[in-house]
C-alpha cells in the first residue's frame, strides 16, 4: 500500500515537474489555458480520452512518459524502425536487410541484459532464426556474467494451437543456449483467457531490463517470415527509455493472470527450467524503478487486457453513445464487445486510443493495416465507431489513406492467409454508408470519398506479386496522422478481443523518418491498385 502511494506521489511529482517546464519556456504571459499550442496535439488528445475510459488502469495497462528514445544504429538514424523484409521494389527479395536488421537488434538488445527478459508473442512459439537470436542474446548476456530472468508468453488459438508445448520450447531453448543454460532462469506459458469470445494474447514485445522495446506486429515465425519466397510485410519499433518500462508492467498484468490460472489446463500450459516457478510480477520485482530518460521524445505505451483477465474498470465513469448499426452481427447470440460493450471498452483502452488519434488528425490519415473488417462470422463485422471517425475526417476534407493486404491472400477461414476480405469494395462500401449517415445523402458520400480517399491493396514492388507468384501479405497494424504522430503495435483496427499492445510516438522528426522509409514506397507500389485515389482521380465506387 506504501509503495503504490509513493508511486502515485512520484508520477504527480514528474508530471508537474514537466508541466512547470512546458509552462516556463512559453512567451510571458501565456498558458495552455490561454490559447498556446501544445507541442503534443495527438498524445494530449489521446491522453484526455485514457483518463475518461481508463483511468484505473494507468501505469498498467496506458501510459504517458516523456524522455524516451527510439532505438536507431550509429550508421542509420532511422534503423528504429525495424520492416520485415525491408526490401522495397525487389519482387524476389532474396537479401532481406530489414528482417536482418530486426535479428540482429534481438541480440543486440538481450545480450544487454543484466536482469530480465520479456518475450511475448501468437503462438507458436519462435522459431529458427528467431529462436537463434534469442539464444545467442541470452549467451552473451551470461558471458558477460549475468544471470537473467526470462519469461516467454505465447497466445494459444483453441484447437489451432493444440499442439503448442511450453515444455517442448523450454527444452529447446535450454539445448541451444548449452553450458548457459544454467545461469538462465527460464518459464514459458501458453494462454487463452476466453474460448467463448476469442479472447488469447496477441502481443509482440521484447523488453530487457525494462529499459529497452522492440514491440509491434511481427510474429517470430520462421515459415511466415524467414523460410518463404513471399515473407510476410510486418514492422516494429524500437526504443529505450521510461516507455519500455511501461511495457515491462502491462507484461506484467499478463503474467499475473496466468501464473494465476497456471493450473487450469483448459486455459494455460506452463513449462520451467529446473526449480523455476512462475513469476507474475517479474518486471516490478526485478525492475521496480522506471527507467531513467534516454532522449526527447514523448510516447503513450497502450495495450488491452482482452476478455476474461478483467471484467471492467472499476474507477472509470466512462458513458460512451455506442453504436446502433445492426449490420456488423454476424451470428445470432455472439456478444459484440466492439460495439455494444462500455466495460469491455474501459479494460481495452487501445481501441479508444487509436479511434482518438484519427480523430485528432488535422490534415491526413494514414492507415496500413491487415484488414479494417473482420472474419465475420464469428466477429462483428467491423468497428462502427472508427469507421464513422474516418468518414467524419473525410467529410471535413481531411486526406485518408487505406493500404490493406491483397485479398487474395484469404484464406479458408479468413484470417488464414492475411486477408479476411474478398474486395476492396467491402471497405469502400461500409465508408460510403457510414459517410452518407453524416453528409446527408449517397451522393455526397462518393463525391467526399472521391476527393478525399485513397483506397489500395499491398504492393511491395512494381510487379503484381512475388516473384514465387504469391499475393503480397501485409500484417501492418499502423496509423500516422499529420507528418507527426503515429501507433506501431499489435492491435489491429477490424474487430478482435485479444491482449495486445502498442505505442503511440508524437515526433515529426521520427513522423518523417517513417514517411521516407515506410509509407511513401509503401504507396509507390500499391497506388496500382487503388479503387480509389483522390490525386489521380481514381473513384470506382
Amino acid at each position: 500500500m506504501l509503495r503504490d502511494r509513493l508511486s502515485r506521489l512520484n508520477r504527480f511529482a514528474r508530471h508537474a515537474t514537466a508541466t512547470a517546464v512546458v509552462l516556463a519556456v512559453l512567451p510571458a504571459g501565456q498558458a495552455f489555458a490561454d490559447g498556446a499550442s501544445s507541442a503534443t496535439p495527438h498524445l494530449d488528445a489521446v491522453e484526455r480520452t485514457l483518463r475518461q475510459v481508463s483511468p484505473g488502469l494507468e501505469g498498467e495497462v496506458w501510459q504517458r512518459t516523456e524522455g524516451n528514445k527510439l532505438d536507431a544504429s550509429a550508421a542509420d538514424a532511422s534503423d528504429w524502425l525495424l520492416q520485415t523484409p525491408g526490401c522495397w521494389g525487389d519482387d524476389k527479395c532474396a537479401e532481406r536487410p530489414g528482417t536482418k536488421r530486426l535479428l540482429a537488434k534481438m541480440t543486440e538488445n538481450i545480450s544487454a541484459a543484466r536482469r530480465t527478459v520479456d518475450i511475448s508473442t501468437l503462438a507458436p512459439f519462435p522459431d529458427g532464426a528467431f529462436q537463434d537470436a534469442i539464444a545467442a542474446g541470452l549467451k552473451a548476456s551470461v558471458e558477460a556474467g549475468n544471470k537473467p530472468k526470462v519469461r516467454v508468453l505465447v497466445g494459444a488459438a483453441p484447437v489451432y494451437h493444440i499442439n503448442v508445448r511450453p515444455g517442448a520450447y523450454v527444452d529447446d531453448l535450454r539445448k541451444r543456449l548449452g553450458r548457459a543454460a544454467g545461469s538462465v532462469t527460464l518459464t514459458a506459458a501458453s494462454m487463452t483467457t476466453s474460448k467463448t469470445a476469442f479472447s488469447w494474447n496477441h502481443s509482440k514485445l521484447l523488453v530487457v531490463d525494462g529499459r529497452s522495446a522492440i514491440t509491434g506486429g511481427i510474429n517470430n515465425w520462421k515459415g511466415d517470415y524467414l523460410d518463404t519466397a513471399h515473407p510476410v510485410s510486418d514492422v516494429d519499433l524500437a526504443l529505450t527509455g521510461p516507455a519500455a518500462s511501461s511495457a515491462g508492467r502491462y507484461l506484467d498484468a499478463l503474467w499475473g493472470w496466468t501464473c494465476k490460472n497456471k493450473g487450469n489446463i483448459a486455459s494455460v500450459w506452463f513449462a520451467a527450467s529446473d526449480g523455476a516457478s512462475c513469476m507474475p510480477d517479474l518486471e516490478k520485482q526485478a525492475n521496480p524503478e522506471p527507467a531513467g530518460p534516454t532522449g526527447n521524445v514523448p510516447v503513450i505505451a497502450v495495450g488491452g487486457l482482452g476478455v476474461g483477465i478483467r471484467d471492467k474498470d472499476a474507477a472509470s465513469k466512462f458513458d460512451p453513445k455506442l453504436p446502433t448499426a445492426t449490420d456488423t452481427k454476424c451470428v445470432v447470440g455472439v456478444h459484440d464487445n466492439t460495439n455494444a460493450d462500455r466495460d469491455y471498452d474501459t479494460v481495452n483502452p487501445e481501441e479508444s486510443a487509436l479511434r482518438e488519434l484519427v480523430r485528432s488528425a488535422d490534415k491526413h490519415v494514414e492507415i496500413s493495416q491487415q484488414d479494417l473488417n473482420a472474419t465475420c462470422p464469428p466477429l462483428p463485422k467491423y468497428d462502427v465507431r472508427l469507421y464513422d471517425t474516418l468518414a467524419q475526417k473525410l467529410a471535413s476534407g481531411v486526406k485518408v489513406r487505406i493500404v490493406v493486404s491483397d485479398p487474395e491472400n484469404r484464406g479458408t477461414v479468413g484470417s488464414g492467409g492475411y486477408s479476411q476480405i474478398k474486395s476492396l469494395s467491402e471497405i469502400s462500401d461500409v465508408l460510403r454508408s457510414r459517410l452518407a449517415k453524416v453528409v446527408g445523402d449517397d451522393g455526397k458520400a462518393k463525391s467526399a470519398m472521391c476527393s478525399n480517399l485513397q483506397l489500395a491493396s499491398f504492393r511491395s514492388s512494381k510487379s503484381a506479386k512475388w516473384a514465387d507468384g504469391h499475393a503480397y501479405p501485409l500484417h501492418h497494424k499502423l496509423v500516422s496522422v499529420d507528418g507527426s504522430a503515429f501507433y506501431v503495435g499489435s492491435k489491429n483496427l477490424y474487430p478482435s478481443w485479444l491482449q495486445d499492445f502498442g505505442y503511440i510516438v508524437e515526433s515529426p522528426e521520427a513522423a518523417a523518418q517513417l514517411k521516407d522509409k515506410l509509407l511513401d514506397p509503401e504507396w509507390e507500389f500499391s497506388k496500382a491498385t487503388a479503387t480509389v485515389d483522390h490525386e489521380r482521380g481514381v473513384c470506382s465506387l
